[in-house]
């Protein structure tokens, strides 16, 4: 059966109104355009749809506006979320003079970050498996006016509400700061939502886990399985579309901000990685930590190119709020076994299958295609030119003796230090035509206007320090 008779078939079976056509901006949020079932042929399924690309920031001027959304078939789900019955399909985004993919378009940098390690003959597939951490609140409220600056989250969770009267009274009940990991209820109170996430992202076709209570209140995580690159990074899009929808549901609202919360821990996206070639795992060997020289190379790609990848891979300016001393945040560009302080870390495995690398200084408000593609482009960087990365580090990074830390680098500290990082470092990006130079300058462009507006507001905690000075 073709693909197009089974999504014809699931229509049919669903009793299908609306064709949902999805695909992913520059920024990382999943945008989407609906058909109504009676608008849809096999034209339509084999060869998509136009829009405008123009209303999309950071992609096409007015007067060469007109892009192709083409539906890959092999992603159709039935959206748990819609009250008319709908089919949701991820579409790589096409250009229609040519019939090419987008250059800008994260899914198309995806799919050529896979075609370019096959091509490059090092392997044929590359696993990843993310830990996206997300808040969950009550309530939030925020305002960026002209002549007045502030936010506001309450959460029933928050340690600050152990003096609040609720009408139904004040259970107590609630983790402390940096206690959420990980109690039973009632401490936690979210174990219900968490686990409506989870079933809602099975019924969606993703592969599960588990799902648990992170470090600060409020704070959480879900588990899923490793995928290839491609369904791993589409796979990360259902998570988020998942967890807020159902949030929503619960009367809640959920955030994927790396720091929305002072004085706690930041929100993260630790990705596991592997590459392997012709069904065999090629970061196992008897090197340190059973890795083979192939995946230490990978390390050293990684490691090299850090604070370049850092503007893809942490690409808002509340990310380096996260990314500070003392709040389990990994900072410093190390590797290690099992050390969760390192910027690298090699997770204990007794199979050679399930030896990978842990890259830990990534978070969640990254576009997870361009994320994903870079950490592998800049491990391929290093498999291809045999980098080394140097000593591992075993101790604890975050109590190094002054003199031992200073000799270590260091991820970025701010937004603009890793555009300038990338600026200067992307060849590594733009090999086998992955990332396209007018991708990686469009990309920069869009980042460096968040950067402004955010450099030019004053911030409430001016106030605080120079109102009387």
């Amino acid at each position: 059966m073709s693909n197009v008779d089974k999504v014809k078939k699931m229509i049919e079976e669903r009793d299908v109104k609306y064709i949902s056509f999805r695909f992913t901006d520059t920024r990382g949020k999943l945008q989407q355009t609906s058909q109504h079932i009676g608008t849809v042929d096999d034209d339509i399924l084999l060869k998509g749809i136009f829009i405008d690309g123009s209303s999309i920031n950071g992609w096409k001027v007015i007067n060469e506006s007109d892009m192709v959304l083409r539906p890959d078939l092999d992603t159709a789900i039935m959206d748990p979320f819609a009250a008319q019955p709908t089919l949701a399909l991820f579409c790589d985004v096409i250009e229609p003079t040519t019939g090419k993919s987008y250059e800008r378009c994260p899914r198309g940098v995806a799919r050529r970050a896979e075609a370019y390690l096959k091509e490059s003959g090092i392997g044929d597939a590359s696993y990843f498996g993310p830990e996206a951490e997300f808040f969950v609140f009550d309530d939030v409220r925020f305002g960026t006016e002209m002549n007045r600056v502030f936010y506001a989250v309450d959460s029933e969770e928050g340690p600050y509400n152990t003096h609040r009267e609720y009408p139904e009274g004040n259970l107590g009940h609630r983790p402390a700061i940096k206690g959420g990991y990980f109690p039973v209820a009632p401490v936690d109170g979210a174990n219900d939502l968490r686990a409506e996430m989870v079933s809602t992202l099975a019924d969606m076709g993703v592969a599960v886990e588990k799902h648990h209570h992170e470090v600060a209140p409020s704070q959480h995580e879900l588990g899923m399985r490793f995928a290839t690159l491609l369904q791993c990074s589409d796979n990360m899009q259902l998570y988020k579309y998942a967890v807020h929808n159902v949030a929503a549901a619960y009367g809640k609202t959920a955030t994927f901000m790396p720091k929305p919360i002072y004085g706690d821990n930041g929100s993260g996206m630790h990705c596991h990685q592997s590459v392997w070639k012709d069904g065999k795992p090629l970061f196992a060997g008897s090197g340190y930590s059973g890795l083979s020289e192939t995946a230490l190379h990978y390390i050293g790609g990684i490691l090299k190119h850090a604070r370049a990848i850092n503007a893809i891979t942490n690409g808002t300016t509340n990310s380096y709020k996260r990314l500070v001393p003392g709040f389990e945040a990994p900072v410093l560009l190390a590797y290690s076994s099992r050390n969760r302080s390192a910027s690298c870390r090699i997770p204990f495995s007794e199979s050679a299958k399930g030896k990978r690398v842990e890259v830990r200084f990534p978070d969640a408000a990254s576009n997870p295609y361009l994320a994903y593609a870079a950490m592998l482009m800049a491990g391929l960087d290093g498999i291809r030119n045999r980098i080394d990365p140097g000593k591992p580090i075993d101790k604890n990074l975050y109590e190094l003796p002054p003199e031992e830390l200073a000799t270590v680098p260091h991820v970025c500290g701010s937004l603009r230090e890793a555009l300038d990082a990338l600026k200067n470092d992307h060849a590594f990006l733009t090999a086998g035509g992955v990332f396209s130079e007018d991708m990686i300058q469009s990309y920069i462009g869009l980042k460096m206007e968040e950067l402004l507006a955010y450099e030019t507001m004053p911030h409430p905690v001016e106030y605080k320090m120079y109102y009387s000075v």
